[in-house]
């Protein structure tokens, strides 16, 4: 987290000092490291803007801002009309996914991954409870208790996970854990868990592996019970956000990932971060970050938002 006790500093800008000010951002786990490294770069270039960033979830990215508690909000999910009816001012500036997780170290992993999950099989899992065991997915599987991780908090990756079954993060079923870290490590510790998370808590940026312990769980889209080679998008990071860049990996479970202001409070020092987000060298290094970019065309229809 970066945060300041100090005061807020006045907004301004001059031509000798540049902007000056404080910018205050909460919520998406999702979007919180990307956004921690912007904002260093942004200060390099304007040492008198401060920023105070923490992470909570989308739920109370939104929820901040639009009680003016936060100049940004991060949300991980589509934007609902009645918060756009109280003033949330959407803009896009990178995109992501949320994957099906479980432990690596799991007995059948080497199956699981030849022949996938189906959409049916994930939404039985998450939202109908319709198994216990884990071979009641699939004879060949351990006859061991299937254990079921969601999120606790109001949380983007949730609502899109839901989302890729039709329903809101109210209907997944499973035990209720706190942030993405604490999904990642609670199904870390136990060999017969499965969850989700957003792919920048799954695998290592350096190696672009998925970290020790947790594997991913690839999607038979087409339900043949195999994963064929259309499929195969998930033997490291680069193979996953390409999927992802040219809609390959469904949609949802790959989803925007957006900042929320105020309609009223589109000040020029928020438009001016937006502005260095959206530009060529910070969209750059997305990919290396776990994230994709936004091409030129979506880029520019952001960018025109804020100058409206």
């Amino acid at each position: 987290m970066i945060s300041s006790c100090a005061p807020k500093v006045k907004e301004g800008y001059d031509e000798k000092k540049g902007y000056t000010g404080t910018i205050s951002i909460s919520g998406a786990f999702a979007l919180y490291p990307i956004v921690v490294l912007w904002s260093e770069d942004f200060k390099k270039i304007h040492p008198n803007v401060r920023f105070n960033v923490s992470a909570g979830g989308a739920g109370k990215g939104i929820a901040d801002v639009l009680t003016n508690m936060v100049d940004i909000g991060l949300v991980s999910r589509d934007i609902h009309q009645q918060e756009l009816d109280r003033g949330a001012f959407p803009v896009h500036v990178a995109k992501d996914a949320v994957v099906g997780t479980l432990n690596s170290n799991h007995p059948n992993i080497e199956l699981i991954k030849q022949r996938g999950f189906t959409q049916e099989e994930l939404e039985n899992i998450f939202v109908h409870s319709k198994y216990k065991l884990w071979s009641d997915i699939d004879s060949r599987f351990v006859k061991q208790p299937l254990q079921v991780y969601v999120r606790s908090d109001a949380a983007g990756a949730a609502e899109t996970w839901a989302k890729f079954f039709g329903q809101r993060q109210e209907d997944l079923k499973g035990v209720g854990i706190f942030g993405d870290p604490g999904v990642a490590q609670a199904i870390k510790e136990n060999l017969y868990a499965i969850g989700f998370n957003n792919i920048n808590y799954v695998f290592n940026l350096k190696t672009k592996k998925a970290t020790e312990n947790l594997a991913l769980i690839p999607i038979d889209v087409n339900k043949d019970g195999r994963i064929d080679s259309l499929e195969s998008l998930y033997s490291d990071l680069d193979d996953l956000t390409n999927a992802v860049a040219t809609n390959k990996y469904p949609s949802p479970p790959a989803r925007d990932l957006t900042f929320v202001i105020r309609s009223d409070k589109q000040t020029k020092l928020l438009k001016e971060f937006i502005r260095f987000v959206l530009a060529k060298e910070q969209q750059g290094y997305l990919l290396e970050n776990g994230y994709v970019p936004l091409n030129d065309k979506l880029k520019n229809i952001e960018l025109e938002k804020i100058e409206e």
